[in-house]
């Protein structure tokens, strides 16, 4: 017979588990050593475990419902109850108890918020009728008004249900000021008939003034006096659909006939300027030899004759002269960079701050060598290093500052 703290298989192979109440038969082994079986039901038992951890889990960690919780609790706490395993299946049987307890909490507290959410439901709903009704009242902005009378109807269904009596006084109101919204948009539209006749007269002299003058040439006036022409169309308000139509078909075909015909103008005289385009492209060219700059006084002399002859060329087609003016500019400021570094490389004082900089580093040099022969005649360890470190670092600063004094020669 084989034992352990939770079992024992006995010599006829029956395993026992024990249990406050005494021992309970899980099983029987004929197939190999009572180690054997005893670790076999031990897994069990881990496999029962495992799964009320997993339901602590979900009811700790998610918002699993009451129900659905306690429906896991009930089966788990069967499956212990009759568990053919070996292990402490009263430490189970608490776990589940205390998940009961959370449970029990839990539903408590969904109670509550479900109450919580009548409450705000009722806000809500009384929110939206206030809103409702205040619209009704005094919104003139009929597609805007309509629109957010209908998103409130959306909400109303979408908030949570409260009382009965509640709920249908609320929709009565929502009702009837929905009613009364579109009582009071159907009167103004009927009162719009004579206000859009009076502006398709003020739109039928705008497109009698802008169908005189498709034929100008004076283009500068004429494209300003249409822009007013469209402003006060805009102003003038709105004809019936079908008049609308037909006004700004009109309007706008005189209005195509001028821009056109300036477009086609303007098109042939930037066509006149082509010559012009070609002329600084091949100048551009030829400026771009300039760099890259080795010689910043012919670099200056070539470009200054460049840009006499640019400007003698003349006006190019606007959709060219940002890249021309732009390319020409860049050789422009290489030049411009180049005169500045020339001129720092021959700044006096500059190259005397860098002399006497290489200077001062030699004479250190100088010193600290003779400072690390004397220490190391003499063996000084801590004077050998302290010098060596001050040796390289001096070192160091000396090729930088070589390398400074030398862009000035």
């Amino acid at each position: 017979m084989s034992t352990d703290p939770w079992g024992r298989v006995d010599d006829d192979g029956t395993v026992y588990v024990r249990t406050a109440e005494g021992e309970r038969a899980v099983g029987s082994w004929q197939a190999g050593e009572p180690e054997e079986a005893l670790a076999y039901f031990h897994r069990k038992y881990d496999e029962l475990a495992g799964q009320v951890q997993l339901l602590e889990q979900r009811v700790k960690g998610t918002d699993l419902a009451p129900a659905q919780a306690e429906a896991g609790i009930v089966k788990l706490r069967e499956a212990v109850a009759d568990a053919h395993a070996i292990g402490d299946l009263a430490a189970l049987t608490a776990r589940l108890d205390g998940l009961s307890e959370l449970v029990a909490h839990r539903r408590e507290e969904v109670k509550a918020a479900r109450e919580q959410a009548r409450v705000e439901a009722k806000a809500v709903k009384e929110r939206i009728v206030a809103e409702a009704e205040r619209i009704a009242e005094e919104t003139t902005h009929w597609k805007s008004g309509g629109e957010r009378l209908r998103q409130l109807v959306d909400e109303w269904k979408a908030a949570d249900r409260i009382d009965r009596a509640t709920e249908a006084g609320l929709w009565k109101r929502l009702s009837a000021a929905r009613t009364a919204f579109a009582k009071r948009r159907k009167a103004y539209f009927a009162g719009l008939d004579e206000q859009r006749e009076g502006v398709r007269a003020a739109k039928e002299a705008i497109v009698a003034e802008a169908e005189e003058l498709a034929d100008s040439t004076d283009w500068g006036p004429t494209a300003s006096i249409y822009r007013e022409l469209m402003q006060r169309w805009k102003a003038a308000g709105r004809a019936s659909r079908e008049a609308e139509d037909e006004l700004w078909a009109r309007f706008k075909g005189a209005q195509d006939q001028f821009f056109q015909a300036r477009s086609a103008v303007f098109a042939e005289r930037d066509a006149s300027l082509a010559a012009n385009a070609e002329a600084k492209e091949e100048l551009l060219i030829e400026a771009e030899k300039i760099l890259p700059v080795t010689d910043v006084r012919a670099a200056r002399a070539g470009l200054r004759s460049l840009l006499e002859r640019w400007e003698a060329v003349g006006p190019v087609p606007r959709e060219q002269r940002d890249r021309l003016e732009g390319g020409l500019r860049k050789i422009d400021e290489a030049v411009r960079k180049a005169e500045d570094a020339e001129w720092k490389r021959s700044n006096p004082e500059a190259r005397a701050r860098a002399q006497s900089t290489v200077d001062q580093l030699r004479t250190s040099i100088e010193q600290l060598e003779k400072r690390l022969a004397k220490a190391q005649a003499a063996g000084r360890a801590k004077d050998i290093k302290e010098a060596e470190e001050g040796l390289a670092a001096r070192r160091s600063w000396l090729e930088e500052a070589e390398r400074t004094l030398a862009e000035f020669s």
